[in-house]
């Protein structure tokens, strides 16, 4: 039986590395954190490189995982069944909040909305399947950010769009929210992306526990929200049972 291929293992190795440093390492660090020759090191990389598993930062050199390798984290469950395992609760969740629902999920530093369901009511609405949210005035997205499904440092260093007065830009008061989501279990957004509109969010897992999506609930900033500018509780609670419920038809043990 043949044994392993040292260079699979090197690159294995120098993944793991990057996965696991809390910034984007030069050639010479990781050289010698994993005892290598740099032209070895260099050749791993520009591979890695080349199949988008990492990627450099072109003013200083540096190196981090690349979007490809990211993707992959979530790519054992399927978008459509996502969406199919989530269709029924959706319904449920727009009928008893009365509001329109929204399930999302990362791509390429975004949120794309897989499935749209439409306040339950006569007024007129646009269908927003297939449309592309920021990640940090969304609630859906600030969830996915506070969860690790999506990383956060490359969308700070993208300078953030600020979409109104309200929207989080800072790095500072970004970090301050995605901790009190992860606290809270749930993530909102008030006039962050458009005036007068309101949303809230919670995470979707799947088996082992892993984000792999949210769900969120979005209308009128009255609706969402009480005098204070804070979600109804009530409107979380729902929430948060169709949030659950989902994740328990995925696999996900601890819901």
């Amino acid at each position: 039986m043949a044994g392993p291929v040292q260079s699979i293992e090197r690159a294995a190795a120098i993944l793991r590395l990057l996965a696991g440093g809390p910034r984007r390492m030069g050639l010479g660090e990781v050289a010698s954190s994993l005892g290598l020759a740099k032209g070895t090191a260099h050749g791993i990389l520009r591979t890695l490189q080349h199949v988008d598993f990492v990627e450099q930062d072109p003013a200083t050199g540096k190196y981090q995982l690349g979007a490809a390798l990211l993707h992959l984290g979530t790519s054992y469950l399927d978008v459509n069944e996502l969406r199919s395992r989530s269709i029924n609760w959706a319904d449920a969740l727009a009928a008893r909040s009365g509001e329109a629902v929204r399930l999302g999920t990362p791509l390429e530093g975004r949120v794309l909305v897989i499935h749209h369901v439409f306040r339950p009511d006569d007024t007129l609405q646009t269908l927003d399947v297939g449309a592309l949210l920021p990640l940090h005035a969304s609630s859906l997205g600030k969830v996915l950010l506070a969860f690790g499904a999506t990383p956060l440092d490359a969308m700070l260093e993208a300078a953030p769009d600020s979409y109104t007065r309200h929207t989080l830009v800072h790095p500072e008061e970004l970090n301050r929210a995605l901790a009190e989501i992860r606290e809270l279990g749930w993530g909102a957004e008030v006039q962050e992306m458009s005036m007068g509109e309101a949303g809230v969010a919670a995470p979707i897992r799947g088996q082992g526990g892993l984000v792999v999506g949210a769900i969120g609930v979005s209308g009128a900033v009255e609706r969402i929200c009480d005098a204070k500018g804070r979600p109804q509780p009530a409107l979380i609670t729902v929430l948060r049972e169709a949030a659950r419920a989902i994740s328990r038809d995925l696999g996900a043990a601890r819901w």
